[in-house]
């Protein structure tokens, strides 16, 4: 049998496509997400599904525990749960901005130190950190998100360093625009808090802008493919792109001044 995977967030979009592929490819894969009922078709391509609360210590500790006793390692880990919570800075509540972090990073970051250990014993490991391309470039209203990718890039980079000697790898994927469920839940959360305040033009423009978007957008297979070229790279790059306009976004974030950036970006939500 292969590398053991452990794959978060499995029930859908990326998190799914990645485990069905990695499967299909000879590892042994855990998808963990919150909606176990959710995962059961995975169990045909002899994927493991396991309960995860990235947000509840117990059940991250439950989780790692349950791995190693069946697999007795944790190869690879890819983080891919999280969310985007949508809003302006000045509507989302602290309660909610803290629980986009709790889900994004620290639940991320919890589940990696749990996986590290063992991956040090065995002088092997792959740590695959799904940030975005808003983990370079922040658009309104994704405030909070944006936080947590560009806290998570942050993160990844730190880490590289300090687990290269143990022979582990640390890899940020960042995706552009992906047909995912993602995307509904941010906008839904946008005009929950913020589509009767102040901001209430702009959350109609950027809700058309998102639209139009969302019929451009790839499966989240290009994604998968992505995150399984990098862990299997002898060399692996520090960074994959992929996804609707990642790359040129990400060449304009070079480029661009911040103010020409924010025109760029106003410009496409009137």
């Amino acid at each position: 049998m292969g590398k053991t995977v452990l794959v978060t967030g499995a029930s859908a979009g990326i998190g799914k496509a990645t485990a069905i592929l990695l499967a299909q490819s000879g590892y042994n894969v855990y998808g963990a997400a919150r909606r176990i009922e959710k995962m059961e078709d995975l169990k045909d391509y002899g994927i493991k599904p396991i309960g995860l609360d990235v947000t509840k210590e117990e059940s991250i500790s439950t989780c790692v525990e349950q791995i190693f006793k069946e697999a007795g390692s944790i190869d690879i880990l890819v983080n891919n749960a999280g969310f985007g919570a949508y809003g302006a800075i000045e509507d989302v509540t602290m309660q909610d901005a803290k629980y986009q972090l709790e889900v994004n990073v620290f639940g991320a970051m919890r589940l990696t130190q749990l996986v590290l250990p063992g991956m040090r014993q065995n002088k092997y490991g792959k740590v695959v950190n799904i940030s975005s391309v808003g983990g370079k470039i922040a658009f309104p209203f994704g405030g909070w998100y944006h936080a947590s990718k560009f806290a998570i890039e942050a993160l990844s980079d730190a880490m590289r360093i300090e687990v290269k000697e143990f022979g582990i790898d640390v890899i940020v994927i960042e995706p552009g625009g992906t047909k995912s469920e993602w995307g509904g839940i941010a906008v839904e959360s946008l005009i929950r808090v913020s589509g009767k305040t102040a901001y209430a033009r702009l959350v109609t423009a950027f809700q058309k802008s998102f639209t139009q978007m969302a019929e451009h957008l790839p499966e989240p297979i290009m994604i998968a493919e992505l995150i399984k070229k990098g862990i299997e790279a002898r060399k692996p790059k520090t960074r994959y792109i992929g996804g609707y306009m990642a790359k040129p976004i990400l060449f304009l974030r070079k480029i661009l001044s911040d103010r020409m950036l924010e025109r760029l970006i106003m410009n496409q939500v009137k």
